[in-house]
C-alpha cells in the first residue's frame, strides 16, 4: 500500500506509514490555525473588552488551548488510532458511541462555518473582480475542493500540498494582511479606549479556548501518522500556538481599525486594501484546508462506529452535508456554538487524559454550564435559572479541573480494585 494512501481506516497506523515528522506536523497544524474564521473571532472579542484585556485572554486561552492540543496529538502519537478510537480504552466500545456522535457534529458544524467563510470571502472577491457575488456558487467549488483534499489522505494532504503550495501562499498573504492593519492601526488610542461591554474576560478565555480545544478530539487523526510521541506534541502545540495569537491579534485591530460591526464584514474589509484581492485569495484558498480537516475526521469518526463503510464515500457525503449547510445557514449562529462546543469537549478531554468514566465527563459538563450556560435558547432558557449568572472568570479551566479530578481519583480507584485481588 502507497505510503500516501489516502483511506487508511481506524486500525493501528503500521510504523512503515509513521512518516510524518517534527516539520511535517508544525506545517499542517500551522497552517489549520492561520484562518479566516480564526480571525472573525477577534471581532467578538472587540470593542467588548479593552485591547488589552482582549490580547491578555487571548494569550492565555492560547496557552491553555494549545497545552491541551499538543496533548492530545501526543496521545494520538502513542495509540496510533483515530481520537475516537481512543475512548474504546475509557469508555467501552459501545461507550464511545456517544462522544463519536457528538465529534461528528461539531465536525460537520465546523466543516459548514469554514465553508460559509470561504464563500463569503470568495464572494466578496468575485464582486469586486467580475461584478457577481453567487456564494452559492463558491460554496459548491470550495465544498468540492475540501473533499478533493480530504481523498488525498492527511501525508498526502501534508507532503503533496501544504509543503508545495499552500504554506507560502498563506505566509505571503498573511503578512500582508498584518503590514496592512498596522498601518492603518491608531494603537494608542485603542489601547486606551474602554470596553463596551457584554462579554467579561473569562468568557473571552473560553471563546479563545474552544476554537483551540475544538481540535482535541481530531489531533490523533493525524498525528497518529508521525514518527513519535515528541514531533507529535510539539508539532502541534506549537504549530497551532503562535498563529492562533497572530490571527486573533489581526482580527481584534481590524475590527478597532476599520469600525467592522459584524465578523462577516471581514473580507470585504481586506477587498480595500491596494494587495487586497491576492491577499483574500490565498486565504481564500487555504481557508480549504481547515474543511479538509474537518470533513476528513467527520468520515474517521463515523467508522468508529460504522467501520466497513467506505471512508472515500463517506468524505463525500459529508462534504455534500456541509456544502448544503454553507449555503443555508447564518454566520450570526457562530459564537453560541463555539461555546457550546468548549462545554462538552473541555470535560471531555479530561476525562481522556485521566482515563476513567463517563460520569467525570458529564459532572464537567455540568459544571460548565452551571457557570456559562451555552447553547439554543431552548437549552439556556431551561438551565439559566439554575446558573449563578456569568461569571468574569473562565469556565473552561473549573470543568476541566473537575472532570480531570474526578477520573484521576476513579482510576486510582479501579487500578487499586484489580490489584487487591491478585495480591489476595
Amino acid at each position: 500500500m502507497s505510503s500516501e494512501t489516502p483511506a487508511w481506516g481506524i486500525e493501528p497506523v503500521p510504523e512503515r506509514l509513521r512518516v510524518l515528522g517534527f516539520l511535517d506536523t508544525t506545517l499542517l497544524w500551522g497552517n489549520l490555525s492561520i484562518s479566516l474564521l480564526v480571525i472573525v473571532l477577534g471581532a467578538f472579542l472587540v470593542p467588548a473588552l479593552t485591547l488589552r484585556d482582549a490580547f491578555l485572554a487571548i494569550l492565555v486561552g492560547a496557552l491553555i488551548g494549545n497545552l491541551m492540543l499538543g496533548l492530545a496529538g501526543m496521545i494520538g502519537a502513542d495509540t496510533r488510532v483515530p481520537g475516537m478510537v481512543q475512548l474504546r480504552a475509557t469508555f467501552g466500545h459501545r461507550g464511545s458511541y456517544a462522544p463519536t456522535v457528538l465529534n461528528v457534529v461539531q465536525n460537520l458544524g465546523w466543516s459548514t462555518f469554514e465553508l460559509i467563510i470561504i464563500s463569503t470571502a470568495a464572494a466578496a472577491l468575485s464582486d469586486r473582480v467580475f461584478g457577481f457575488e453567487a456564494r452559492w456558487l463558491w460554496a459548491l467549488i470550495f465544498g468540492a475542493i475540501a473533499v478533493g483534499l480530504g481523498l488525498l489522505g492527511p501525508i498526502g494532504f501534508v507532503r503533496r500540498y501544504v509543503k508545495k503550495f499552500a504554506a507560502w501562499a498563506v505566509l505571503i498573504s498573511i503578512g500582508y494582511l498584518t503590514w496592512w492593519v498596522i498601518d492603518k492601526s491608531n494603537l494608542h488610542a485603542f489601547w486606551s479606549a474602554p470596553a463596551e461591554g457584554g462579554l467579561t474576560f473569562g468568557q473571552g478565555v473560553d471563546l479563545v479556548i474552544g476554537s483551540v480545544i475544538s481540535w482535541t478530539p481530531l489531533a490523533a487523526d493525524y498525528t497518529r501518522f508521525t514518527r513519535n510521541r515528541r514531533s507529535a506534541f510539539w508539532g502541534t502545540g506549537l504549530g497551532y500556538f503562535v498563529p492562533t495569537l497572530w490571527c486573533f491579534g489581526i482580527g481584534c485591530l481590524l475590527v478597532l481599525a476599520r469600525n467592522i460591526a459584524t465578523p462577516e464584514e471581514i473580507p470585504a474589509a481586506v477587498l480595500a486594501g491596494s494587495a487586497g484581492i491576492l491577499a483574500l485569495l490565498a486565504l481564500t484558498v487555504d481557508e480549504s484546508d481547515e474543511a479538509f480537516a474537518d470533513i476528513y475526521s467527520t468520515a474517521v469518526s463515523i467508522q468508529n462506529v460504522l467501520p466497513r463503510a467506505s471512508q472515500r464515500l463517506l468524505i463525500v457525503l459529508v462534504g455534500a452535508t456541509a456544502t448544503i449547510g454553507a449555503i443555508v445557514i447564518d454566520l450570526r449562529n457562530y459564537e453560541t456554538f463555539l461555546f457550546l462546543l468548549g462545554s462538552v469537549f473541555v470535560p471531555l478531554f479530561g476525562v481522556l487524559l485521566a482515563d476513567w468514566l463517563i460520569a467525570a465527563w458529564l459532572i464537567g459538563f455540568g459544571l460548565y454550564q452551571w457557570l456559562s450556560p451555552q447553547g439554543p435558547n431552548w437549552w439556556t432558557d431551561a438551565v439559566s435559572h439554575l446558573s449563578p449568572g456569568h461569571s468574569a472568570y473562565t469556565a473552561s479551566l473549573p470543568s476541566f479541573a473537575a472532570a480531570f479530578a474526578l477520573g484521576a481519583l476513579g482510576a486510582l480507584w479501579h487500578r487499586r480494585g484489580r490489584t487487591a485481588p491478585a495480591r489476595a
